[in-house]
């Protein structure tokens, strides 16, 4: 997608992809990482996302990249939450005690900022690339994880011709062919949501579903 494309967005606070509460597949699949407290764990293209609370609430020391600085700052504000603001390279970081945000262009982050990271979770990045733009995506989010790095990956899936992204859909075969050459995969969950959310039902959309996957870098 073109940059612009989403720094218009949270311009125009058209985020619709922002969740109130925190995804219940996080909350329910999360533990079965079996990360200790401490793990740093990495967010791609984490938004202003709550579930970056319910990772810090778990003692991890949580890592996320962002392309739109307002999203940043409305993170840090919306959770009021004190920060400090210094340079990376390219990328502008925000950090408190144990939430530190990087904005800028994923595919020019440092690795040696994520060469630690034992986990990362990811709702809401790979289903808001187009598909001719995803697998470049999945190779980027690979090079910045370690072996043995274990993640949470929430996805959606439904008939893409009814509905344009994003939200893009994502199918468990996609998946399978396209992520297994850098991780091992296993499918945890995947459900119906069509009914909670009116978007898609408002557009005729047939199904939805929303599946869990957990990933660990090869």
């Amino acid at each position: 997608m073109d940059p612009h494309f989403w720094h218009d967005k949270w311009h125009q606070q058209q985020i619709g992809f922002h969740q109130q509460q925190i995804n219940p597949f996080l909350a329910h699949y999360w533990p079965q990482l079996a990360l200790p407290a401490a793990s740093r764990v990495f967010v791609p293209l984490c938004g202003k996302s709550l579930d970056m609370c319910f990772l810090a609430e778990q003692g991890h020391q949580v890592i996320g990249c962002e392309l739109n600085d307002l999203a940043v700052q409305q993170f840090f504000s919306d959770n009021q939450l004190a920060m400090t603001r210094t340079s990376a390279d390219e990328h502008q970081h925000y950090h408190t005690e144990q939430i530190s945000l990087y904005q800028g262009d994923i595919f020019s982050l440092d690795p040696r900022i994520t060469a630690d990271v034992a986990g990362f979770y990811d709702r809401a990045a790979l289903i808001a690339w187009p598909e001719e733009m995803r697998l470049a995506y999945v190779r980027q989010l690979a090079s910045l994880l370690p072996p043995g790095c274990v993640g949470l990956l929430i996805t959606l899936d439904y008939p893409q011709e009814a509905l344009n992204g994003p939200p893009f859909a994502v199918s468990p075969t996609w998946i399978e062919a396209h992520c297994s050459e850098d991780f091992e995969i296993q499918l945890l969950d995947c459900q119906d949501v069509l009914a909670d959310n009116p978007r898609f039902i408002n557009k005729g959309v047939a199904w939805l579903n929303e599946a869990a996957y957990l990933l660990r870098r090869k």
